[in-house]
């Protein structure tokens, strides 16, 4: 048979038909990866202001710029959020009232602005302060990745917590295919977080991490098995990292009842499922994982012991 447009066409509609994989053609759109795209980039200019506008901003024309984008924001993100609840409608909210509910909960978003802002500093800081390498503040927020990373993951984040669906994921799904870090915006990240170079970093949904946290590249904060599928849906199926806890390069911790202890340090390519108490040096020797208990002042030596 000679391929026409035509026959091509009719072949598609009918894979359409068997295999679904489509938007919602005959009723409400599903929120718009374009439009969050753009208004990710948006909220990151909100974030830094100037380092992530290509025209100079001076500080007279801060306060009108800043106002106006707010607004510009508050009617696109508005119109996604409402697409999302009607996809999934909130059981107690009548279809009637999704748009005014939009409305309210997209201001309630841009209200967390401010705050978020003040993590992200911690997370600057963290960074500039654990990278030699790092010239200034400046730089970290401007060439290093995973400020771009962090950053989308606690705007995700607040929306996460507000039950808003597909638009969280949809934002650090961008962030991933642009920085090479998977943060789910259900992990929970406390201050001054860092993770250096940040290529390969997954961090599951259930995460659970401290503050003043620091990781390297290739770490996967993951779940032991996800065989059951949907039946661990709302369980904890990710690590816990406590307080200033060091995961170096391509270590995978993984299991939901697994704690690593605050002040622990997990050595390169540990393969860690089972939890280790505070103070703790996890290193990996041939096919065995040695726990050591960190030396306290005026101790002789470490204490091992094998898990």
């Amino acid at each position: 048979m000679q391929l026409t447009v035509t026959n091509i066409t009719d072949r598609l509609i009918a894979s359409y038909a068997h295999s679904g994989g489509i938007n919602h053609l005959d009723g409400k759109n599903l929120p718009s990866k374009t439009a969050i795209a753009e208004i990710t980039v948006d909220l990151l200019r909100l974030l830094f202001p100037g380092f992530f506008d290509e025209k100079l901003i001076h500080s007279s024309e801060i306060k009108v710029e800043t106002a106006a984008r707010l607004d510009s924001l508050l009617g696109s993100l508005e119109d996604e959020i409402c697409k999302s609840l009607e996809y999934s409608p909130p059981a107690e909210v009548p279809r009637k009232d999704l748009r005014k509910v939009a409305h309210s909960r997209t201001l309630k978003f841009l209200d967390s602005l401010p705050r978020v802002r003040d993590l992200l500093q911690t997370d600057t800081e963290a960074a500039y302060r654990g990278d030699p390498a790092a010239l200034s503040r400046e730089e970290v927020i401007v060439a290093y990745p995973f400020v771009e990373a962090i950053a989308v993951q606690r705007l995700a984040h607040e929306l996460y917590l507000d039950n808003i669906p597909l638009i969280p994921r949809i934002m650090t799904e961008w962030a991933h295919a642009r920085t090479g870090m998977d943060l789910h915006p259900g992990a929970q990240i406390g201050s001054h977080f860092f993770v250096d170079h940040c290529t390969g970093t997954v961090v599951g949904e259930t995460t659970i991490i401290g503050n003043h946290v620091k990781m390297y590249q290739g770490v996967g904060l993951v779940a032991k098995s996800l065989a059951a599928g949907q039946a661990l849906r709302g369980q904890k199926r990710h690590p816990t990292l406590e307080d200033r806890v060091t995961v170096y390069a391509n270590a995978t911790i993984m299991g939901g009842d697994t704690v690593v202890g605050e002040g622990s340090t997990i050595g390169a390519n540990v393969f860690l499922t089972a939890s280790v108490p505070a103070n703790s040096i996890v290193v990996q020797e041939d096919a065995n994982v040695k726990v050591m208990r960190k030396r306290a002042k005026g101790e002789s030596a470490a204490a091992e012991f094998q898990i």
